[in-house]
């Protein structure tokens, strides 16, 4: 945690920040799919998608093929070492006393793009379910959401591996699902059809609404932690914030120079970030639409031709759980860490064809995704953040950009709580 002196970096913090850079990612584990050398073994193998549950116990693996592994976390402990393990899983989250969390494969029957895990649903959900559905499927349980080629949507409960629900409306790809963070089972899903799809669970799936208004495939889509907002991407180069509450448009964020493909929040929903394939990723204040920094991803070896730009274009972003770092994945073979106040990487590892990543929950392991079907676990930073953030961070989770700039405090301290002190 770095301290700031008037918006710049003291002497004690950059000798701070020196003794203290992080090392460069190591491989932990690589998983490859098991299946026999078969004629298509290429086609349709790619990880288009990786997850962690929120309490860090379950990981889902899209490994091509239709298949998808749902992996207990911790892995194997020869695989993991100490202090990277899910939190232990209380009574509470195993309420039918199931024992040990075996491994599940889910043949969902089509190409796999997207998956979702839910929170935990919320006790008002479980009860509201249990009293309109006595004969329905359990959707009080922690379930993943599997997004097809087909258009379909598929439910799945995690610990027994069923298919609770399948739901239907897309006409093409679904690419991305994000569910609200509250636990009210609300379903987000962004298709190749260019419309965005809001679904709720507790009443049996129903669509309850579509958005539209892009005019390319939609990739990705994030809901702020907050649950306020809804951020979408397309094959363009702008950006959709949508209103989770009246399910109506924002703003757009214009400012990439090519298509959008990736975007997420941080923790406190201060914060967006868009990666696209202009290499450049793009970070803004969601309230306001104006753009903070732009991290662009330069060639690292010299040899190459900055003209070739498609080599340096982005896959991926996502940010670390106490929002100090984003990972990125892009095309030139290279997975970046970066420090949220830096504008250079701070470390770098080797990947070849990545395609997505995602952070654990609790910190300190990065997943990664690639064209082959493999997923690869990096070591990621782990840092105690300073009293400064997590204030900030516990301000800004119920704080709008324009109430803290209404505050009678001091102009630095604004500056801090609305990430201007870059």
């Amino acid at each position: 945690a770095l301290v700031l002196e008037g918006g710049r970096l003291s002497a004690d913090s950059r000798r701070f920040q020196k003794e203290n850079e992080p090392e460069e990612p190591l491989l932990l584990a690589e998983l490859k799919p098991g299946r026999p050398h078969q004629f298509d073994w290429k086609s349709s193998c790619e990880t288009w998608s990786v997850a962690f549950s929120p309490d860090g116990s379950w990981f889902a693996w899209s490994q091509g093929h239709c298949i998808v592994k749902l992996i207990p976390w911790p892995l194997e402990e020869h695989f993991i070492p100490k202090g990277f393990e899910a939190k232990s899983r209380s009574s509470k989250n195993d309420p039918k006393g199931r024992g040990s969390p075996k491994e599940k494969t889910l043949d969902c029957g089509q190409i796999v793009w997207g998956l979702a895990f839910s929170p935990w649903p919320s006790p008002p959900s479980r009860k509201l379910w249990a009293r309109h559905h006595p004969q329905g499927p359990d959707v009080s349980c922690l379930i993943l959401a599997t997004g097809l080629n087909d258009g379909q949507i598929k439910i799945w409960e995690v610990q027994t591996g069923l298919l609770l629900l399948n739901l239907s409306g897309h006409q093409d790809v679904v690419r991305d699902l994000s569910f609200t963070p509250s636990g009210s089972l609300i379903l987000v899903s962004a298709s190749r059809d260019k419309t965005l799809r809001i679904w709720d669970l507790n009443k049996h799936g129903k669509q309850i609404q579509v958005l539209s208004g892009h005019l390319q495939w939609v990739y990705c889509c994030s809901i702020s932690p907050d649950c306020s907002m809804l951020c979408s991407a397309a094959g363009e180069k702008s950006v959709f914030l949508w209103s989770m509450r009246s399910y109506t448009l924002i703003r757009k964020l214009e400012g990439h120079q090519s298509s959008v493909v990736s975007c997420d929040f941080s923790p406190d929903s201060a914060l967006l970030v868009t990666a696209s394939y202009d290499t450049s990723v793009i970070m803004w204040d969601p309230y306001t639409g104006e753009r903070l920094r732009s991290l662009r991803h330069a060639q690292l070896d010299p040899a190459m031709d900055d003209s070739d730009v498609h080599m340096s274009s982005l896959r991926s972003v996502c940010f670390s759980p106490e929002g100090l770092y984003l990972a990125t994945v892009a095309d030139d073979r290279l997975l970046r860490i970066w420090a949220l106040e830096l504008k250079a990487p701070i470390a770098f590892a080797p990947m070849t064809n990545g395609l997505c990543c995602t952070f654990f929950p609790h910190g300190g392991v990065i997943a990664t995704g690639t064209r082959d079907g493999h997923v690869q676990f990096w070591t990621a930073p782990r840092v105690l953040s300073s009293l400064k953030h997590l204030c900030r961070k516990a301000l800004r989770s119920f704080l709008t950009t324009y109430q803290v700039l209404a505050l009678p405090i001091p102009k630095k301290m604004k500056e801090f709580l609305t990430y201007r002190t870059f």
